[in-house]
């Protein structure tokens, strides 16, 4: 390991990530994870900032589009709706934690499920490529979380 680089350890233990991988028991955490991500998120829809959110994110359109949680008759381009309900589950401040602080379902199931939108129907993903999804960029959230503790590595490893 000392003599690969963060970056490309990183890029190859994502990259080889699947869906096979996924045991029952993470199936079902990252289920409990997502499910309370969502609760929180609709409750977090209520919230001010959510709403500047909401109204600010009014003024982008695109052909492809995603929804926004809480409000069946609006939608946003994927990259404005991942941006306004990932405001709504971090307004509130339940989603999940690690120590050190950083909420990693706040951050990645609104952009996984926005992204997940906008694939063409005809390429639709299925519910077990988004917990692969969801996952991945969980694991992504903690190998930063644990390589920024090397940050005075970093330099000699890039």
């Amino acid at each position: 390991f000392p003599s690969q680089t963060v970056t490309g350890n990183f890029a190859k233990v994502i990259h080889g990530l699947n869906a096979n991988q996924l045991t029952d028991q993470v199936i079902h955490r990252s289920k409990r994870m997502i499910l309370d991500t969502l609760g929180v998120g609709l409750l977090g829809t209520s919230t001010e900032v959510c709403q500047k959110a909401t109204q600010y994110s009014k003024i982008f359109s695109s052909d492809s589009s995603s929804t926004i949680w809480g409000h069946l008759d609006f939608r946003l381009p994927p990259l404005y709706a991942a941006f306004v309900n990932g405001v709504a589950v971090h307004s509130m401040d339940f989603d999940d934690t690690w120590h050190p602080a950083t909420h990693p379902s706040g951050a990645v199931l609104p952009a996984v499920i926005a992204l997940s939108e906008a694939v063409p129907q005809k390429k639709k993903i299925s519910g077990l490529d988004l917990l692969l999804a969801f996952n991945v960029g969980i694991e992504v959230q903690g190998r930063l979380l644990h390589f920024s503790r090397e940050a005075r590595n970093i330099p000699k490893r890039y």
